[in-house]
């Protein structure tokens, strides 16, 4: 890897870089600013939507550029800059049908994040081995906006844009954290190449004896931004086999997508259409069964919300799901709305069994605030009374969701829990042999939500060696295998169903024995390099005082 390149490419003239005085360098702002603007965008556009996954290398790359050689405060501008040109269009699903201000205040309150992490990067772009302390600072920036405030939202992550290429293999070596730094170092060494090859065109008239050197420079650069994808790709040989059906005792698992009555936040007012769509589809299923046209199931999975009505107190909806569950001959996880504890209510998982009813349940842990629960109402109300849609309260479960069923490990995560590092890892860890995901997506419209969504399951996937079932009330329903592949996925608001024959994996990844080592340790390298920076200038300006 490159020294640090002494002079900054996009900085004019003498004097330090950004100083108030010097006018040339104040000219230079709208095009640091369009940079981080382009950076953003580039990030978006790797995303599902476009999926375009190589693009995600140019947001770091842009980033590093544009507040190379610049203060903390102005690195701050252009962070935000990037962050509100990525998460104001990444986020507008979550004001589909809510309005605009609890999106852009997403939106912004996720860009502030980025704002932190542009006055980091300027901060130690001075440092030798400056590229290794800019990615390492995208990882300590995406573990603090994953948890902080409320829990955090990891929503956008670097990682979670690889849903193919040579980058997507590293989750199961250091999972979502390794393949987000591998892109952001990636980046940053482009930007070290840009900015030697612009000092060796500038040496070629004022000092051609310095040319060589920043050829050089640029060259290594430009060696260390290949030999990381490479990397990458070489990491797929090692591992064992990444088809559905490979790696272990199989199961044949039925998604069921019931769909909903219309899309928007009054989806559940037909809550009752809603759960007689998922019996009727799975009916449909156990004639199909009959038939021959399909398989026995050996467990049916239905989505997040497809009894909103509580099957433990209404008789009514547990004899339809009984019925549903007597037709095809195999337990369903059935995601219901559940009265309790107290005056709030759960989000469950109930795996319903055709001749004993319902059994074990798995309640989700990370209720979504503002969504499913809302702290400090009155305070929240004074910028939205859209708080009020949520009446009661979700309760947080506290107890991992490994549920037998069917013969199998089932590990079940509920909707935005696929994104959150710890609560996949500790489902894993506790025995599943294949992943379940439940959401309910028919609050978001035709947005590339669920889309965004898959493709974070698609990276647990690898991450954890393990297949993905993935069934929501509207779409996108899929079924992934442990490569990533999507083997079987649905369109949004239509009836679907998939029958899959799925291995039952026990193997772990090396990503899951390290757990939360690799973010912990890429992060500590971020911090020591803004502390290398902060230190010495807080003696600085003791001594001066």
């Amino acid at each position: 890897m490159p020294p640090a390149v002494a002079t900054d490419a996009l900085d004019a003239g003498p004097g330090a870089p950004g100083r108030p005085g010097d006018g040339r360098v104040r000219r230079r702002w709208p095009w640091r600013t369009a940079l981080a603007a382009a950076g953003g965008l580039a990030m978006l556009l790797a995303f599902p939507g476009t999926s375009l996954t190589s693009l995600a290398v140019l947001g770091p790359a842009a980033l590093a550029l544009a507040v190379r050689g610049q203060r903390a405060r102005s690195g701050a501008w252009l962070g935000l800059v990037l962050g509100l040109t990525f998460f104001v269009p990444l986020l507008s699903w979550s004001g589909e049908y809510v309005g605009a201000f609890p999106w852009l205040a997403l939106a912004v309150s996720q860009a502030l994040f980025l704002a932190l992490l542009g006055a980091a990067t300027a901060a130690v772009s001075h440092l030798r081995l400056w590229p290794l302390w800019t990615a390492a600072l995208w990882v300590l920036d995406e573990a603090l906006r994953g948890r902080l405030p409320l829990g955090g939202f990891p929503w956008g992550r670097l990682g979670f844009s690889q849903t193919d290429g040579p980058f997507l293999s590293l989750a199961a070596y250091g999972g979502v954290p390794l393949v987000g730094f591998a892109i952001a170092l990636t980046g940053a060494l482009l930007a070290a190449a840009v900015l030697a090859l612009a000092r060796a065109w500038r040496a070629g008239d004022g000092d051609p004896a310095g040319r060589g050197p920043a050829v050089r420079a640029a060259a290594a650069a430009v060696a260390g931004a290949l030999a990381v994808p490479l990397l990458g790709a070489v990491a797929w040989l090692p591992l064992p086999g990444r088809s559905l059906t490979e790696g272990g005792p199989t199961v044949t698992v039925a998604v069921v997508q019931g769909n909903v009555p219309e899309a928007g936040l009054e989806f559940n007012a037909r809550r009752r259409a809603v759960l007689d769509n998922h019996v009727q589809q799975t009916l449909r299923l156990a004639a199909d069964v009959a038939a021959g046209e399909e398989a026995q199931p050996d467990l049916v999975v239905w989505p997040e919300n497809s009894s909103d009505i509580d099957p433990l107190t209404n008789e009514d909806a547990a004899r339809a799901i009984s019925r549903a569950a007597g037709a095809v001959g195999a337990p369903i996880l059935v995601g219901a709305v559940v009265d309790g504890p107290g005056e709030d209510i759960s989000n469950t998982g109930i795996v319903w069994d055709p001749d004993t009813g319902p059994g074990d349940t798995y309640v989700k842990r990370h209720p979504v605030p503002l969504a499913e629960y809302v702290p400090a109402r009155a305070f929240f109300r004074f910028f939205s009374d859209k708080v009020d849609l949520v009446r009661r309260d979700f309760a947080a479960g506290d107890e991992v969701g490994v549920l037998e069923m069917g013969g199998a490990r089932v590990g079940d995560v509920i909707c935005f829990e696929v994104v959150y590092d710890s609560l996949v890892a500790d489902t894993v860890d506790a025995g599943a042999g294949l992943l379940v995901v439940q959401t309910n997506n028919a609050t978001f419209g035709f947005t590339d939500e669920s889309a965004q969504q898959v493709a974070a399951a698609q990276v647990r996937a690898v991450e954890f060696g393990r297949s993905v079932a993935l069934a929501s009330t509207s779409g996108i329903s899929a079924v992934i295998a442990p490569d990533g592949s999507l083997v079987r996925s649905s369109q949004l608001f239509t009836s679907a169903v998939f029958v899959e024959e799925i291995a039952q994996r026990d193997t772990a990844t090396v990503a899951q024995r390290l757990g939360g080592a690799p973010e912990w340790l890429l992060g500590a390298l971020g911090a020591g390099a803004v502390l290398a920076v902060a230190v010495p200038a807080l003696r600085a300006r003791r001594g001066r005082r």
